[in-house]
């Protein structure tokens, strides 16, 4: 259906992760018309698809917090001033009208109106990048996971994990605990996390085997029994048994077609100035998909970056207006009920 003109918001914010979700509390703090538009039918992002339960430890003022419970704390702080959300939609199209305003449209045909648009996509539609044996496809989604949710179900159980970068680490350090025993395989001798989890790992009772892949796999009905490793140095085999294999070989990156709406990219994301600005005026990006140089790939570091594309699309409405830096604890800046001065 076509939008009316009273449809015109100030920022449509592409993506309901916890970047996106920030960017739209701080721009209803700043009282602009807010949008989100989210292509899965949950907000929250790939926080609560992929990992609910894993802990989190590096926000600043939260020592640690389960994905699931920060997703929770996020919508309802988004929520605050009220902003539109459409869920199941992926934007397709970009144009700009005469007048400067963008008019974006979904995969189902809907048209949103806007002043300016903030990217928050992460890297869009995220698909695990799959084990490379031939028979892997058998087990997938039985007792093959590249996306565990609920940790209990490893308890008492022999896992095996192949990676070496920081979801790996991170699994095998929460799993530690639970699972009878823990392997990590990995096919280089240098893993890729953050040193401190590393070495958790390393002093832990967690079986590290580097430089190591899955070679192949064995089983019945469906349920991986066994699984060859491979000493990629060496050529060396064994076979390990095993009740759960998880996978974590990163993400295939796929915009959809906002990847050729022209927005300048550099590794995999959308280059932007320290407006959070792309190379498209009024479009801005932050989280994930945006690259600037010394760019740190935090929660906490979208935690800054929606503000300062918020701030800059306030004044890429208004360039005529000095922008004052707004804080919820500056005296007279939130008129909201929820906030107490």
């Amino acid at each position: 259906m076509e939008n009316q003109p009273n449809d015109l918001y100030d920022v449509t914010i592409i993506g309901g992760g916890p970047a996106g979700l920030f960017s739209a509390f701080y721009s209803g703090m700043r009282e602009m018309k807010t949008k989100v538009i989210e292509y899965l039918p949950f907000l929250g992002g790939k926080v609560p698809y992929f990992y609910p339960e894993k802990i989190i430890r590096d926000i600043g003022g939260i020592p640690q917090i389960s994905g699931e419970t920060l997703t929770e704390q996020l919508v309802e702080q988004a929520m605050t001033f009220h902003p539109s959300v459409v869920l199941g939609e992926q934007c397709n199209e970009l144009e700009q009208l005469g007048d400067g305003t963008f008019v974006l449209t979904s995969d189902n045909g809907n048209r949103h109106y806007t002043r300016t648009v903030i990217l928050a996509t992460g890297f869009g539609a995220l698909k695990s990048v799959k084990l490379d044996v031939s028979n892997a496809h058998e087990f997938e989604g039985h007792n093959l996971r590249y996306s565990p949710k609920r940790l209990h179900q490893y308890k008492g159980k022999h896992v095996l994990i192949s990676g070496g970068g920081n979801s790996a680490v991170d699994w095998a350090n929460e799993l530690e605990a639970i699972a009878e025993q823990v392997t990590l395989v990995y096919r280089k001798n240098d893993f890729s996390g953050i040193e401190s989890n590393i070495s958790k790992m390393k002093d832990s009772s967690v079986h590290v085997k580097t430089p190591y892949l899955i070679n192949g796999l064995k089983g019945d009905g469906g349920e991986v029994t066994q699984a060859e490793l491979k000493n990629v140095e060496t050529g060396e085999t064994e076979v390990l048994s095993v009740d759960e294999i998880i996978v974590n070989h990163g993400f295939e990156i796929n915009l959809g077609k906002i990847g050729q709406w022209g927005l300048k990219m550099e590794d995999g994301g959308f280059r932007v100035n320290g407006k959070m600005e792309t190379s498209i005026p009024g479009v801005f990006a932050v989280g994930d998909i945006a690259d600037y140089e010394n760019k740190l790939p935090l929660i906490a570091g979208g935690f800054n970056e929606g503000p300062i594309a918020v701030n800059n699309a306030k004044k890429h409405i208004h360039p005529d207006k000095e922008l004052s830096h707004l804080y919820s604890t500056q005296v007279g800046a939130c008129h909201h009920p929820n906030f107490v001065e």
